[in-house]
Order: structure tokens, then C-alpha cells, then sequence
């Protein structure tokens, strides 16, 4: 895969996005779409993502991440774009 297609992304999101299973619904998205990295609960009540893959389904996720699954709210996506670097474990709950 040519470096230039894959990607890295830093994702804040904020809402009503824990204790919606926002964390398990995100896991599932991204093991999908085959991308490496992590999902966490920030102590101020967002959620930070750190995902790197092919950059056409980090888009993917980012667009999925704006509406979240059912039960959450989502008010804001802050999205950071970073170069590839190939150093994340496949995709984990943290």
C-alpha cells in the first residue's frame, strides 16, 4: 500500500458519547474498516480516538463518529490529521 493512501487521526468527541456504549460502537467501526489504534473515555466526558489505516476509511470513521451509535449525542468532532507512522496495535478499547 503506497504511504500516501494511509494516514493517522486524532479525534476528540464530545456529547452525551459515554455510558452509550460509544467506546464498544467505535471498536466495532474500526476493526471493520481494518484500521489500527485506540478508543478511550476522557475525564471531562469525551471521547478521544487515535486511528491510523487507509485514509479513505479514516474518513469513514470520522463521518461515523459525527452521529455515533444510537443512543448518543454527538454536540462536536475535533479532528487532528497526522502522517502515517505504522507504530499502532491493532485496534483496542483502552
Amino acid at each position: 500500500m503506497p504511504q500516501q493512501s494511509r494516514a493517522r487521526i486524532h479525534l476528540v468527541i464530545r456529547g452525551r458519547v459515554q455510558g452509550v456504549g460509544f467506546r464498544f460502537a467505535t471498536f466495532d467501526e474500526a476493526r471493520d474498516l481494518g484500521l489500527s489504534g485506540w478508543v478511550r473515555n476522557l475525564p471531562g466526558g469525551e471521547v478521544e480516538v487515535f486511528a491510523e489505516g487507509r485514509s479513505e476509511n479514516l474518513r469513514i470513521l470520522v463521518a461515523w463518529a459525527h452521529q455515533g451509535p444510537r443512543l448518543a449525542r454527538v454536540d462536536a468532532v475535533v479532528e487532528e490529521w497526522l502522517d502515517f507512522i505504522g507504530d499502532l496495535a491493532p485496534f483496542q478499547i483502552r
